[in-house]
């Protein structure tokens, strides 16, 4: 039995448990016992044998598995499997809910095999709490509208990120809207009197995912933390005004999509952003990317100015997110402050 995967699954277990999750974290302590004794979870996990602990993480394969039992669970094709799922109102844990997990891994083998292929699509709404004090920035110093540009952006729902109403611990932001995102805000506030305009906004992934089908709503939400109902709530909203807004991502390659579309434009500024997307990459896509922006920065001047807005964890510590600013002319960059996963709080320094 391969040592790595049952770490990763008790490593993930730990952030779960610190993210507001005891369900999941006591599932995955569970399915790491199950893989150590060679059982169905070993079975499920077998494709990424002999990886380090390190790019298991990166690649979030327990996320993979969690994700995927979620899925059954909210498609209806696990009665039983549902039964013993957090809802609301109801008393759950995750050692009640183990038997029938473990028997869904083997019930449901090449389902969730297939399930896991795929990377997951974290399309975490509130996120774009964290991302708008940059965006907030950015108008306020440079006193133009903005072409917003995501990259990784999943179902395109932190690309509505103007149309939501935020509640920075008791400072609001925002239209009126069913997506209410509140986070515990430390530090000075952003610019919140920031003229914003959004002149353009575009958006692309990889794989990206189509709010009109109902598999792949249904794989979004699958990622969602079950026992997290506020979460399940504002992404069910977010879905909503998404899919009124007629936002469309594009299927595209991220280094080419940045290099074809994101070049500066003289009255106003352009902001290049992503969240959670980084340590997907291969590091020769990384260096390619980051080449390709600073290249488009070189041609950035205070008429059309170029903005590299992220918010992704630093190398050393997977669980910490950090939101950091580059900003062209200059390749000037900063960190703007660091941020819980999920955007539950932040800590702000600007």
């Amino acid at each position: 039995m391969d040592s790595a995967l049952s770490s990763s699954l008790r490593l993930q277990a730990k952030a779960c448990l610190a993210l507001g999750s005891p369900f999941h974290a006591g599932l995955l302590d569970l399915a790491a016992e199950d893989c150590e004794a060679g059982g169905p979870t070993a079975a499920l996990l077998a494709p990424w044998a002999g990886e380090d602990l390190r790019g298991l993480m990166a690649a979030a394969v327990p996320l993979r598995l969690l994700g995927g039992l979620h899925d059954l669970v909210l498609s209806g094709d696990a009665p039983p499997l549902a039964d013993v799922y957090p809802k609301p109102g109801k008393e759950f844990d995750a050692a009640s809910a183990w038997p029938q997990a473990r028997l869904a891994m083997t019930q449901h083998a090449a389902r969730l095999a297939a399930f896991m292929d795929h990377e997951p699509q974290t399309n975490e709404v509130r996120r774009s709490v964290c991302l708008l004090g940059g965006f907030l920035t950015v108008a306020q110093e440079t006193g133009l509208p903005l072409r917003c540009f995501e990259i990784a952006a999943s179902a395109g729902l932190n690309t509505s990120w103007d149309r939501y109403r935020y509640d920075l611990s008791g400072a609001a932001w925002g239209p009126e809207s069913p997506v209410l995102l509140p986070t515990e805000w430390t530090g000075p506030s952003p610019p919140l009197d920031a003229p914003v305009v959004v002149s353009h906004r575009a958006a692309c992934d990889r794989r990206p995912v189509d709010l009109n089908d109902p598999a792949l709503r249904r794989r979004l939400l699958a990622y969602v933390w079950p026992d997290q109902f506020d979460r399940l709530t504002r992404i069910r909203a977010a879905i909503e005004v998404t899919l009124a807004q007629g936002v469309r991502v594009e299927a595209a390659d991220a280094v080419e999509w940045t290099a074809r579309l994101a070049a500066p434009s003289p009255g106003a500024a352009t902001v290049i952003y992503h969240s959670v997307f980084w340590q997907y990459m291969p590091r020769e896509n990384q260096a390619a990317l980051r080449q390709t922006i600073e290249n488009i920065g070189l041609s950035a001047t205070n008429e059309a100015p170029l903005a590299w807005l992220r918010m992704e964890p630093p190398p050393e510590n997977m669980a910490l997110m950090e939101i950091r600013l580059t900003m062209w002319p200059g390749g000037a960059e900063r960190l703007l402050g660091t941020v819980h996963p999920h955007g539950a709080s932040v800590s702000w320094t600007g």
